[in-house]
C-alpha cells in the first residue's frame, strides 16, 4: 500500500483522504481559531493577528500576521522567530507556514 495515501492505524489501513472527508479531527489538528488563541495569549498587546489557512481547508498551510509593538527593536527575524517559537508544537504538524510582522505606531 502507498505510504501517501494510506496509514496503517492498529491493524488497518485507512486513507488519510477519508479521514480529512470524515472530519476527524486527528489528522488535522490545527486551527486557524486555536492558532490565533495561542498567538494571542503570547502577544497579549498585539493590535491585529490574523490566521489564514491556505492549505485549501486542509490545515497543512497557514498565513500568519501579527501587529504588535512587542516587536519594536526586534530584527524581522527574531520577529518570526518569536511566531515559530510560540507555535513550535503546531508548526510540526504543517507543511508550510507564511509569516508577516509588523510593530504598532
Amino acid at each position: 500500500m502507498s505510504g501517501y495515501l494510506f496509514r496503517n492505524y492498529g491493524s488497518r489501513y485507512i486513507s488519510i483522504l477519508s479521514r480529512v472527508w470524515s472530519g476527524n479531527s486527528q489528522l488535522m489538528k490545527n486551527s486557524e481559531a486555536n492558532l490565533r488563541k495561542t498567538l494571542e495569549s503570547k502577544f497579549p498587546q498585539a493590535k491585529n493577528i490574523v490566521v489564514t489557512d491556505i492549505s485549501g481547508g486542509c490545515g497543512s498551510m497557514y498565513e500568519i500576521f501579527v501587529e504588535s509593538k512587542e516587536f519594536k527593536g526586534l530584527s524581522t527575524v527574531k520577529q518570526h522567530r518569536l511566531i515559530t517559537e510560540t507555535l513550535k508544537s503546531e508548526i510540526k504538524d504543517m507543511h508550510g507556514l507564511r509569516i508577516h510582522t509588523s510593530i504598532t505606531e
